[in-house]
C-alpha cells in the first residue's frame, strides 16, 4: 500500500519560488565588487534568476550542462546560482583561492561551458583563457558602465546579457534527483575530486540545517555568509536563508575584520558563519577599536577546528552564542553542529566551552559512526578515537567522472578521512586527520587538541602541530607557531608549562618552532603536507 500524498519534487527552484511569494520585500543587500551597497528582494531577485535561466537557454544551454562561477558572494552570484540550477544546468561554484593550475583543470574536468565572473577576476580568466577550450562564453558580473576591455571570447556583461530577453519564462522542469550543482574538494592529496549534489540532497540538507539546534534561521533575521558560495554551497545559507524568508547580507570580496564589523553594524546581521580565521579578525578589529555587535546573537564557525579562546570572547564579551560546526564538500557541506542538549545545559563555564570546543551532535538526516581499521564499531565514550563514518541523503556515494571507484563500506557509510571520539551524549570530536595524527608509542596524539591549546598562550596568533621522526617513539609532536605583532615567542619550557594541565604529559611537544605564516589551503585549513615537508628532517634541540 502506497500513501496517497501529493508528489511535489524538491526542486531548488521551489525555495526561491517561496520566498518570492511569503517574502517577496525582504531585503537581499550586497557590497557590491564595483564598491557601492546593492538593495534587492526576493521578489525581483527571483525575476532576474528567471531571466538567466532564459538567456541560458537562448544560449543553447541544456539539461545537465555546466556552469561556472568565479565569483564572491553577491545578489547577481546568488540569482545567477538559482538561474543556473533553474535552466537545468548544473552550477559550479570555482574557488578562485585555487592555484590558477587546478582552477583550469576542475574546469576542464567538469566541462563547464560557460564562465560568469566578477571583474576581480578578469586577468586571472583571462591568463587561463588558452587551457579552457571547453569555456563557450565568459559572462562578467557587472554593468555596461563597469564592462572592462577583455580578450576574453564572447565576454559580455552581465547586465546587458540579460537585457536581452523578456523575462516570461518558466523553469525548466527536471527530477528531484537531477544534478544541480557540482563543487570541487581542495585537493590536498591528488587530483580535485567532483561532488554532485542533487536538487533533492540540497534542499533536505538545507531543511536540516534549519532546525533549531543547527542554525535554527527564522524570518525576523539577516544572516550574512561571509563563507563563499564555492566554499560547499556556501554551507546551505543560499538555500536555507530564502526558505525561511530571512534577509540576507551578502558581503562581497571584502571579508577583513572592518569591513565584516561595517556590515553586521549596519545591516544589523543577526546571525553569521565563516571560518575562524575570520572571526580572529573581526575579534581582533573590536579589541582594537571598541566596537560593538550587538544585533548578533549567534555565529556558526566552521571549516577547521575553533579556538576555545574566541569562543569565549564572543559569548561572554559580546553576547554572542558560537556554534561550533563541522562538515565537508562531501556532505554538502553541513555534518555536525554543537548545540546544548538538556543533558548538559548545566555544565559550568568551563566545562561547557570544553563541550563547545567539540564539533557537536549530527541534525536529522545524518548518521555517524566510528570504527577501528578494521570497520569494527568503536564505543561512544568521548575517549576512544576511530575513523570517523556518516551517510544521509545529502552525503556522497560516487565522484563525478570515478563512478567506478568505491567510496563507500559495506553499510552504505562514507569514511570522512577523520578521526574523532563520540561521548555518550552523541557528541563528536574530531582529533585529526587520519594521515595527520601523531602515533607516539603505539597511542595517538591530537595534533588538533594540541593547536587549540597551544592558541590559548598569550600572544600566539596560530599554531599547527606535525610530527617529528623519533627512534624510540617513532612519533613525536613539533609545534609550530605564528606570533601576534610585538609579542615574543615563548621558550619550550614555558609552553609545556602552559599547556600542562590542558593535554595529556605524554602529548606535549618535543620542541617548538616560529614562523612568519603558516601555509593553508585554498580554503583556509592549515597545508600540513607542506610543513611535513618543511621540517621532515627536523630534530628537537637537545
Amino acid at each position: 500500500m502506497l500513501g496517497l500524498m501529493q508528489d511535489w519534487p524538491l526542486l531548488m527552484h521551489t525555495v526561491l519560488d517561496h520566498a518570492a511569494a511569503q517574502h517577496p520585500k525582504r531585503e537581499v543587500v550586497s557590497r557590491s565588487v564595483e564598491g557601492p551597497f546593492h538593495r534587492t528582494d526576493y521578489a525581483t531577485l527571483r525575476g532576474r534568476a528567471l531571466r538567466v535561466a532564459q538567456r541560458l537557454a537562448k544560449d543553447g544551454i541544456r539539461n545537465g550542462d555546466r556552469v561556472a562561477t568565479l565569483a564572491w558572494n553577491t545578489w547577481r552570484h546568488l540569482e545567477a546560482w538559482y538561474g543556473i540550477a533553474g535552466a537545468g544546468a548544473v552550477y559550479h561554484t570555482v574557488n578562485p583561492r585555487l592555484f590558477p593550475d587546478q582552477i583550469a583543470w576542475i574546469m576542464s574536468h567538469a566541462g563547464s561551458r560557460i564562465l560568469m565572473l566578477d571583474l576581480s577576476f578578469v586577468a586571472l580568466a583571462e591568463s587561463l583563457a588558452d587551457k579552457l577550450p571547453q569555456v563557450e562564453r565568459f559572462i562578467i558580473l557587472t554593468d555596461a558602465a563597469h564592462m572592462p576591455r577583455t580578450t576574453l571570447r564572447n565576454a559580455v556583461a552581465y547586465e546587458d546579457w540579460i537585457a536581452e530577453i523578456d523575462g516570461d519564462y518558466a523553469w525548466v522542469k527536471v527530477a528531484e534527483n537531477a544534478a544541480a550543482g557540482i563543487c570541487y574538494t581542495s585537493g590536498t592529496t591528488g587530483d580535485p575530486k567532483g561532488v554532485v549534489y542533487s536538487h533533492r540532497s540540497n534542499v533536505i540538507h538545507a531543511l536540516a540545517c534549519n532546525q533549531v539546534d543547527a542554525f535554527g534561521l527564522g524570518s525576523a533575521d539577516r544572516v550574512m555568509p561571509v563563507v563563499p558560495m564555492f566554499h560547499a554551497n556556501g554551507w546551505s545559507l543560499a538555500l536555507a536563508a530564502p526558505m525561511v524568508g530571512a534577509a540576507m547580507v551578502m558581503p562581497g570580496a571584502r571579508l577583513d575584520g572592518a569591513s565584516v564589523h561595517e556590515l553586521v553594524a549596519q545591516e544589523r546581521v543577526t546571525f553569521s558563519a565563516a571560518v575562524p580565521t575570520v572571526w580572529m579578525m573581526l575579534l581582533q578589529h573590536l579589541e582594537a577599536t571598541g566596537g560593538r555587535i550587538d544585533s548578533m546573537n549567534r555565529v556558526a564557525i566552521g571549516g577547521s577546528a575553533c579556538p576555545a579562546a574566541i569562543t569565549r570572547a564572543y559569548q561572554e564579551k559580546y553576547g554572542v552564542r558560537v556554534i561550533h560546526a563541522w562538515g565537508m564538500t562531501e556532505m554538502s557541506p553541513v555534518g555536525t553542529l554543537c548545540s546544548v542538549k538538556p543533558e548538559v545545559a548545566s555544565l559550568a563555564t568551563d566545562e561547557m566551552l570544553r563541550l563547545q570546543a567539540k564539533q557537536g551532535t549530527p541534525p536529522y538526516t545524518i548518521e555517524m559512526k566510528i570504527t577501528d581499521d578494521d570497520g569494527r564499531p568503536l564505543p561512544w565514550d568521548g575517549t576512544t578515537f576511530g575513523r570517523l563514518k556518516v551517510r544521509g541523503p545529502a552525503i556522497s556515494r560516487r565522484y563525478f567522472r570515478r563512478e567506478e571507484e568505491e567510496i563507500l563500506d559495506g553499510e552504505g557509510f562514507f569514511d570522512t578521512g577523520d578521526v574523532a571520539t563520540i561521548d555518550e551524549h552523541g557528541y563528536m570530536e574530531v582529533t585529526d586527520r587520519s594521515k595527520d595524527v601523531i602515533k607516539s608509542g603505539g597511542e595517538w596524539i591530537s595534533s588538533i587538541a594540541l593547536e587549540n591549546a597551544a592558541v590559548g598562550y598569550p600572544g600566539v596568533a596560530e599554531a599547527a602541530v606535525v610530527s617529528m621522526k623519533d627512534a624510540k617513539w617513532d612519533e613525536r609532536p613539533l609545534l609550530i607557531l605564528v606570533m601576534k605583532d610585538g609579542a615574543a615567542a615563548p621558550a619550550l619550557s614555558e609552553m609545556n608549562a602552559f599547556l600542562a594541565d590542558k593535554v595529556a604529559k605524554w602529548w606535549l611537544p618535543d620542541d617548538l618552532a616560529v614562523l612568519d605564516e603558516i601555509p593553508h589551503t585554498a580554503t583556509g585549513k592549515i597545508l600540513k603536507t607542506r610543513l611535513r615537508e618543511m621540517f621532515k628532517d627536523h630534530q628537537p634541540a637537545r
